[in-house]
């Protein structure tokens, strides 16, 4: 394998309820504005800066997708995650482990990233993508834009699965395969990383191995970060897993803060957002999506300072929560349009080629093939 580290493979993440919750083909909710987008991610020993910039990554990319609109609604976005190339994974999956199925819960695509491991292995992206176009729940409805990114260092031809009968396969279901080669360029195209991706209506690219990424301070990052602290006083964990994913959406900002304080802004931002939704455990989200009634909520699926409460009381709670998270919300939002404002003018011109830029670039010229729009 060749020793690289790369810059910002972390997008895509793609990013499950209760333990992993998918969404079926038929969901009336997610028609025709869905992003249905899943990371095929080399594991293997020479990846380990691959891993870095996607967990350092994650955020940025979600949020920029996450202003992405069709027919002028709010897309719902949906993230998968797959780790391939690893020898700690069965030979009889062809060293291929589906990490995460296509979801909204993005706390899980990020708990699950900061717990891959890189070892040895070998490269099957044949498979790998053959496994994904079958196994994932990709929406029936042409309109929606489903697209595949699959990064790696080791010939494409490599597997039991001939990349092109598994190419030919993506575009059947109206599956775009992107492919990144993390090394010179027209090495990958040797080695068939672009004759991959041009097979699935996609783009080659490779990623600049010495690129680094810089994150850029701001003024507004001190009180970004301490609005994001309100944030989290607003989720009203519920049911059996309700503490559960409470302390697991602390442990992701504590993972976010431990990568850069930059980081911690993002996914605050994220969590500012129509993308991140937690009905199955917070019950602020849950009321909004109509998931609960809290009239009807046993006392043990409670937290602690609601079960004396009447349910008038536990009702007024939940909508005092509610509107807090609105206005802590908007504030983060206002914030954060400066923020863009003040990193865009910082930015110097070769930040433009860094793997999170190329991919926006990428995502937003196929998805507007099927009109969707960026705001």
């Amino acid at each position: 394998m060749k020793r690289l580290a790369i810059p910002l493979l972390s997008f895509l993440l793609l990013f499950t309820f209760q333990g992993n919750k998918s969404f079926p083909n038929s969901n009336p909710d997610n028609k025709n504005n869905s992003v249905q987008l899943a990371l095929l991610l080399d594991t293997s020993n020479s990846m380990d800066g691959l891993i870095d910039q996607a967990k350092n990554q994650l955020w940025k990319i979600v949020n920029e997708l996450g202003r992405a609109e069709k027919d002028g609604r709010p897309i719902s976005l949906q993230v998968a995650l797959y780790a391939y190339g690893n020898d700690n994974l069965s030979v009889t999956s062809g060293y291929i482990r589906q990490v995460v199925p296509l979801t909204t819960d993005l706390d899980k695509i990020s708990a699950e990233l900061f717990k891959l491991r890189t070892n040895g292995g070998s490269e099957y992206c044949g498979n790998v993508i053959m496994d994904a176009v079958n196994q994932l729940q990709w929406s029936d409805d042409p309109e929606i834009f489903k697209v595949i990114f699959i990064a790696g260092n080791e010939p494409f031809t490599q597997g039991g699965v001939d990349y092109r009968i598994a190419t030919r396969e993506a575009v059947k279901k109206n599956i775009v395969v992107n492919t990144i080669y993390c090394g010179d360029y027209n090495e990958g195209i040797q080695t068939m990383w672009k004759d991959g991706a041009v097979l699935a209506n996609g783009e080659y690219m490779n990623i600049n191995q010495d690129q680094r990424i810089v994150h850029i301070p701001t003024p507004y990052d001190d009180e970004l970060i301490l609005l994001g602290q309100l944030l989290n006083d607003t989720y009203i964990p519920y049911g059996s897993l309700g503490y559960e994913y409470k302390t697991r959406q602390e442990e992701q900002d504590k993972n976010a803060e431990e990568m850069a304080p930059e980081v911690l802004v993002e996914r605050n931002v994220t969590k500012s957002s129509g993308q991140y939704r937690n009905d199955s455990w917070d019950l602020v989200d849950a009321k909004k999506e109509g998931k609960v009634k809290i009239g009807e909520l046993k006392e043990n699926e409670l937290p602690d300072v609601m079960k004396d409460m009447s349910i008038e009381e536990r009702k007024a709670y939940v909508d005092k929560k509610t509107k807090e998270r609105e206005e802590i919300q908007k504030k983060i939002n206002q914030l954060n349009e400066k923020r863009r404002e003040f990193i865009d003018k910082k930015l110097s011109e070769n930040q433009d080629n860094t793997l999170d830029a190329a991919m926006i670039r990428m995502i937003r010229e196929q998805a507007a093939k099927k009109n969707y729009s960026f705001r």
